[in-house]
């Protein structure tokens, strides 16, 4: 593990290329604590800053996590909360439970919601041409939300809905006053969802999302960018799943069309 070579890579870039290897073999095992800086230092005969890069290197690979005061581990692997595509199956109501729930449930997780805003806004011009609303006016209802599965944030979601269906309803409560949720009173207001629309990226967090979803280095997020689109084949709901890539997974059965 000390082998000097590496041609023209920075010294720290070569640790780095080391360490992973070992990682990645299993030499340091998922929740492993690695050799302290000083004892890499040593190891590699190198500078502590130099190893603190390498380092750093790992941590923004997702590879490696660091904690105050107890040092650098190698990241587990976490159970993922799986998003799928009969997430809104009617079956889900004879639990009583939002598929989010139930997902955590099977991994013995309690899941919970904190309302970060409820608004009234004027939406950007693609979101109000995906909504048929005007961009000129307050013609949206915005939801916004972080989900938790114990105490970790797994999604930021935020939901986008024409006025013309809110209002009135309880969609602007922060307890959406149905038990079937939002897709309750959407079915109340006539609206049944027929089809669904999802545009998936993965790309790193914002500033704000690495706060609101308490993201360590190196992990990127998931977009999902849903569309409902009810039996008139009209758009309704537009909601937007940021979700944590370390935690999260999608599972799409769909028939082929």
């Amino acid at each position: 593990m000390t082998n000097q070579s590496g041609g023209d890579k920075p010294r720290s870039q070569q640790i780095a290329d080391e360490l992973r290897e070992a990682i990645q073999s299993g030499h340091y095992r998922p929740g492993a604590k690695l050799p302290s800086q000083r004892a890499l230092a040593e190891q590699y005969d190198a500078a502590r800053n130099t190893v603190d890069e390498a380092l750093k290197i790992l941590s923004r690979e997702g590879l490696v996590t660091s904690e105050w005061g107890r040092g650098v581990f190698v990241r587990e692997k976490r159970a993922l909360i799986r998003l799928g595509s009969d997430r809104y199956s009617p079956k889900y109501r004879e639990t009583g439970l939002s598929p989010f729930l139930i997902e955590c449930a099977k991994q013995g997780k309690t899941g919970r919601f904190e309302v970060l805003g409820i608004e009234r806004v004027k939406p950007d011009p693609e979101v109000a041409k995906q909504l048929k609303v005007s961009e000129k006016s307050k013609s949206v209802l915005r939801r916004e939300n972080v989900f938790y599965a114990d105490e970790d944030p797994v999604y930021r979601v935020t939901t986008l809905i024409p006025w013309s269906i809110a209002q009135g309803t309880g969609l602007t409560q922060e307890e959406v006053p149905h038990q079937y949720g939002i897709h309750g009173v959407f079915e109340e207001t006539g609206h049944i969802m027929a089809r669904i629309n999802d545009e998936i990226t993965a790309r790193m967090p914002t500033p704000e999302e690495v706060q609101h979803l308490k993201l360590p280095p190196g992990v990127p997020v998931i977009e999902v960018v849903h569309t409902s689109i009810d039996q008139a084949g009209e758009p309704y709901e537009l909601t937007t799943f940021v979700m944590r890539a370390d935690m999260n997974g999608l599972s799409y059965n769909v028939p082929v069309e």
